[in-house]
């Protein structure tokens, strides 16, 4: 069995584990900030029970790793919306002039724990880590099926156990491994396919132009003069268009932010949130959280989209990846309402 140290030197064998942040709960109990997503510094500190300088040292050394893990610098107006959103901290724990708050996600706290080695909880989650991927890998005995003492019927299940174990059970894992294989190969065939689609649509574009016609700049003035109600509705129309089911627009203004919901071709359920920003540079990260909790925590849709005329902020795009949502920019909107299927959809 690998010796949990081993997390401490190698980032592949890291990246392996990292979605078990269940683990975490099971060493000790992770208290999060008031949107049920992060953590602060302090907090994290408190957690593993080091000094906060300590996680500070540690993020400096390691930040590439943590960010792409989902450790989030807060600035400016995310930063202020996020204070606002959780005051009891703010007030009772932290300066009124922070220039910059540091947040992190399950994922990042346990990719810390991977990483610290003066802490005796983060040692524990790295034994627990390996402990769990040991018995999720190993295989079944090679040794005889012990029956002595045993009744008839129990030797009998305990034989055909063992005959599962050394027979039906490798050749699933090999399917699995075979099938694991085939589906790499028919994404990356996906991926062409897609790339061929891109170019067939910019040369369609070309030509148009140079014809004298310019759908996109046409695309893009429509979306432009539309009102939000439209724009949902137009939102509407390009999921039905893409063979999406059950598709209704709310047209109302609910808390929680969900415009449109629908079933994706394969029936997944989706949630879509659309905003029509002219005027607008970047969709802050404050409507990504809202959004976020409301369809992946709170609701559970299988697929959350958020549709937006205009761009993202880093920080909401740092949440979007965290939680699963898949963001629709300006660009990707346009060639979307041009005819190209949104890859989400597929």
């Amino acid at each position: 069995m690998i010796n949990e140290t081993a997390l401490l030197e190698s980032k592949t064998l890291r990246d392996s584990v990292l979605d078990r942040t269940d683990v975490l709960d099971r060493v000790k109990a992770l208290s999060l900030l008031p949107d049920g997503m992060h953590v602060t510094t302090a907090m994290v500190a408190t957690y593993f029970g080091v000094t906060a300088e300590v996680i500070r040292q540690l993020v400096k050394r390691h930040r590439e790793e943590l960010q792409i893990n989902g450790l989030i610098v807060l600035r400016g107006a995310d930063l202020r919306k996020f204070e606002s959103d959780n005051m009891s901290l703010s007030l009772e724990s932290y300066p009124q002039a922070r220039r910059s708050l540091t947040i992190y996600s399950r994922r990042a706290v346990l990719n810390i724990a991977m990483l610290l080695r003066d802490s005796e909880v983060a040692r524990q989650v790295r034994s627990y880590l390996l402990d769990m991927e040991y018995l999720a890998r190993r295989r079944p005995a090679e040794s005889s099926v012990p029956t002595e003492g045993l009744s008839l019927d129990d030797r009998i299940d305990q034989r055909i156990t063992h005959i599962l174990g050394k027979t039906v059970v490798p050749m699933f894992n090999a399917l699995i491994e075979t099938s694991g294989e085939h589906r790499r190969e028919l994404l990356s065939l996906r991926e062409d396919i897609e790339n061929v689609e891109r170019k067939l649509c910019w040369h369609h574009q070309r030509v148009s132009t140079l014809e004298g016609d310019a759908p996109t700049d046409q695309v893009r003035a429509s979306i432009k003069a539309m009102t939000w109600q439209a724009f949902e509705r137009h939102v509407a129309d390009l999921l039905r268009r893409d063979d999406c089911t059950d598709v209704v627009v709310r047209q109302a203004r609910s808390d929680r932010g969900i415009d449109i919901t629908g079933r994706t071709p394969d029936g997944r359920t989706v949630a879509v949130q659309c905003k029509n920003r002219t005027g607008r540079s970047l969709v802050p990260s404050a409507d990504m959280q809202k959004f976020a909790g409301a369809s992946r925590a709170i609701d559970r849709f299988d697929l959350a989209l958020f549709v937006a005329t205009c761009e993202f902020s880093r920080e909401a795009q740092a949440i979007a990846d965290l939680s699963g949502v898949v963001t629709v920019s300006r660009s990707e909107l346009e060639e979307w309402s041009a005819g190209v299927r949104l890859r989400a959809l597929r």
